[in-house]
């Protein structure tokens, strides 16, 4: 199995910054892409930015220029740096990896989700 664990969420006062790190270990063969998504309370949950395994990058139109991910693939680890913090930010973030496992003599490819880390923008 795979298990994505995420840390650096919390309350920041507008205009501040937090970092997410979101950490993937396991039994893994590759990490693909990897991403950062996030669900407000009574919304669908949304891409906020995604990382091929080569760093080329997606990011949601309401936070380019205010975040930038970034990954260590030797560490397996994905980060979400998110500067200019506004109340809309406010949701749960999840990480997402794609994730290729070996398995019974084949290469299983399949998504994992981390549990999610709440960041709270309020003054």
């Amino acid at each position: 199995q795979v298990q994505l664990v995420e840390s650096g969420g919390g309350l920041v006062q507008p205009g501040g910054s937090l970092r997410l790190s979101c950490a993937a270990s396991g039994s893994i063969f590759r990490i693909n892409a990897m991403g950062w998504y996030r669900q407000a309370p009574g919304e669908q949950r949304e891409l906020v930015a995604r990382i091929t395994s080569g760093g080329s990058t997606t990011y949601a139109d309401t936070v380019k220029g205010r975040f930038t991910i970034s990954r260590d693939n030797a560490k397996n680890t994905v980060y979400l740096q998110m500067n200019s913090l506004k109340p809309e930010d406010t949701a749960a973030y999840y990480c997402n990896a794609d994730v290729t496992q070996w398995r019974n003599g084949q290469f299983d490819p399949k998504a994992y989700w981390g549990q999610g880390t709440q960041v709270t923008v309020s003054s």
